[in-house]
């Protein structure tokens, strides 16, 4: 998977060859052909994975200062340390993966190739890291309402608007209109 990852971040999927990623991933072509029936296929599994991974370390961040809410005066304060820390490419949380330079080389190839990799892997790769982020965000505003520490109609929405505060807003293809 790592060898995949780092030829797919540094070459792109179209010039990606399995060759290179066999010779990065120390493994013969035969044994990766063994596992994914083309190139397409190890690209799907290595987007979703990569995803995947950063989303736990994402969730991981929410719930080391989400969680710490109290009280309705210091929800501003907890989402102001979580988006500093969220938005900080630098940051501890960031630390311990090794490949988040890949992963964000990664996201601009699912950008790139989202007309040609179709509707059903975007979806997987939504669902994988970025969906699931955002539902868990969701889902601390959707505690904080219902226990008076947030006052908000709908939590699904405001994760979205608080998800896109400070981020570019470019949307991939494929993904759903209110990613």
């Amino acid at each position: 998977m790592t060898g995949g990852r780092e030829v797919f971040a540094r070459d792109g999927y179209a010039r990606a060859s399995i060759d290179a990623i066999a010779t990065a991933s120390e493994t013969s072509t035969r044994t990766i052909y063994k596992h994914f029936a083309d190139k397409r296929a190890l690209f799907v599994t290595v987007i979703v994975d990569s995803a995947a991974q950063v989303a736990e370390a994402e969730i991981a961040l929410i719930e080391r200062h989400l969680s710490t809410a109290a009280d309705a005066g210091e929800v501003e304060t907890v989402l102001r340390a979580f988006a500093t820390d969220w938005l900080d490419d630098t940051g501890d949380w960031l630390a311990a993966m090794a490949h988040s330079a890949a992963h964000r080389a990664l996201i601009g190839q699912v950008r790139s190739e989202a007309a040609h990799l179709g509707t059903e892997v975007i979806t997987r790769w939504w669902e994988a890291g970025p969906g699931r982020v955002r539902a868990e965000l969701a889902a601390v505003f959707r505690r904080w309402a219902g226990t008076g520490l947030l006052h908000i109609s709908d939590a699904d929405r405001a994760a979205v608007h608080f998800s896109r505060l400070g981020r570019p807003r470019t949307r991939t293809a494929g993904t759903p209109p209110y990613a």
